[in-house]
């Protein structure tokens, strides 16, 4: 008997719905492909990464339906399980404070290093640091932040777009000479910075989520309950970004100190790129 193509619904909210079953058997393998990382290569400089993780479920489509989304465990985990296992301390917020938000249906179940990264993180993620307390207190010079990351998921795509906080630590980032890690639908975040004028990020280029995908083959396969209400591509496009990729391949880029990933399928090569960047070692 063949999964249904239909999105399943969400018990919990109404006409609100996680991707069906079809499209689960697609796009989750039962184990991740980390692997390559560099033990303990942290020798100097800032030593903390500020993962910036959304704290909302419910992201709306066309014609009325929410998708229940959140950030994707493995474009989250992977590039942090790298950086930890670097010598990194990470360090959790969210734009309000309220806990994180997992695609838990997109967890790779028989992936015992993910789990356990998960597990160590999960305190965290239920308690995180308030975005504006992170502004407040720990940005400037000396920050001890030697990376901001922001995660994928399509619940990057429900409000860090429009988030003032979100565009205050990017620029901050970038006036700062830090790295920005950003994968899949994460870069939706970097709209935020050029909201109320020219991006800063005009004239970079990046690695993101295919627009196409969303538009087309994630409705159809039922990954998604209907088609999102603007596309993330277009959208950094109209800021001046260029976009190096049309489709899912897993690929990482690099243009200056910001570096992005296509998808889940890039998360491995993007945690293994982020340390080489940020150390200088590789495996």
């Amino acid at each position: 008997m063949f999964d249904s193509k239909k999105p399943t619904p969400d018990a919990a909210e109404y006409e609100a719905f996680f991707p069906s079953e079809f499209s689960l058997g697609q796009y989750v393998p039962p184990k991740s492909d980390f692997s390559g990382a560099v033990k303990n290569t942290v020798s100097e400089g800032p030593k903390k990464i500020l993962a910036i993780m959304v704290d909302d479920r419910y992201l709306p489509v066309e014609g009325g339906k929410l998708f229940s989304t959140g950030n994707h465990p493995v474009e989250t985990l992977l590039p942090l399980m790298h950086l930890s296992e670097a010598g990194y301390e990470i360090e959790i917020a969210t734009p309000s404070g309220l806990m994180g938000k997992f695609e838990l249906w997109a967890f790779p179940k028989k992936d015992d290093a993910v789990k356990e990264a998960f597990e160590k993180l999960l305190p965290q993620i239920r308690n995180p640091k308030n975005l504006s307390d992170v502004i407040a207190n720990d940005l400037g010079d000396d920050s001890d932040y030697a990376a901001v990351f922001v995660p994928g998921g399509h619940g990057a795509m429900i409000s860090l777009q429009n988030d003032d906080n979100v565009g205050a630590v990017l620029r901050w980032a970038l006036d700062a000479d830090r790295y920005i890690i950003t994968l899949c639908h994460g870069p939706a975040a970097l709209l935020a910075a050029g909201k109320n004028g020219e991006s800063p990020f005009k004239g970079y280029s990046i690695a993101v989520f295919p627009d196409s995908l969303d538009a087309g083959a994630n409705v159809e396969i039922g990954y998604l309950p209907g088609k999102l209400t603007w596309a993330l591509g277009d959208a950094l496009r109209g800021q001046g970004i260029t976009l190096i990729n049309d489709e899912m391949k897993g690929t990482v880029h690099a243009d200056r100190k910001l570096l992005t990933g296509d998808s889940p399928l890039a998360a491995n090569a993007l945690g293994k790129l982020a340390v080489e960047r940020l150390t200088g070692k590789t495996a």
